[in-house]
């Protein structure tokens, strides 16, 4: 009965931050931004960020998508909100290796410690159930950390299922 409550309490969470996404909109002072989508599903994300000084100072999504994929949004803005660089990419590689993406072997973090530094973001390690929906979850996750870096990684954005949003 305790594992059934502990199921509920996590899908409202879910539902809550997909009804209810904290900073959705979009920013006018924008410094890096990602537009991504996911083809198999339609999901689209645009992602905008407000960096100085080497942190995230506001950061704000936009688009559509399934359940998981805006609550997963919502969950990831506000964990990168006054987030450096370089923890936000951290966050992002926990993030895929709690939800059944591959890491390096020297980025492999228990799942204790993951679902520490995920907080709300960690109740989305069942998507690991269900390969279909990691590219809902990972999609805002993916546009932070190629808006941060600017990398054109095509490759790995094609091992993820995941396109650049053109036009």
């Amino acid at each position: 009965m305790a594992l059934n409550h502990l199921d509920q309490l996590y899908r409202a969470v879910v539902l809550d931050h997909s009804a209810n996404p904290h900073h959705r909109g979009r920013l006018e002072n924008a410094t890096h931004q990602m537009e991504l989508l996911n083809p198999t599903c339609g999901d689209a994300i645009t992602v905008e960020m407000l960096v100085k000084e080497n942190t995230i100072q506001d950061i704000a999504f936009e688009g559509i998508g399934c359940t998981i994929s805006i609550a997963s949004a919502s969950m990831m803005t506000d964990l990168m909100m006054g987030k450096s660089i370089e923890e936000a990419i951290q966050l992002v590689q926990a993030f895929n290796q709690l939800v059944g993406g591959t890491q390096p072997q020297d980025h492999t973090i228990n799942e204790d410690t993951l679902r520490r530094m995920l907080k709300d973001a960690s109740i989305l390690a069942g998507v690991k159930k269900f390969p279909a929906r990691y590219k809902c979850a990972i999609l805002s996750w993916r546009a932070v950390e190629y808006g941060l870096t600017q990398k054109e990684d095509t490759q790995a954005l094609e091992e993820d299922g995941i396109t650049r949003k053109e036009g």
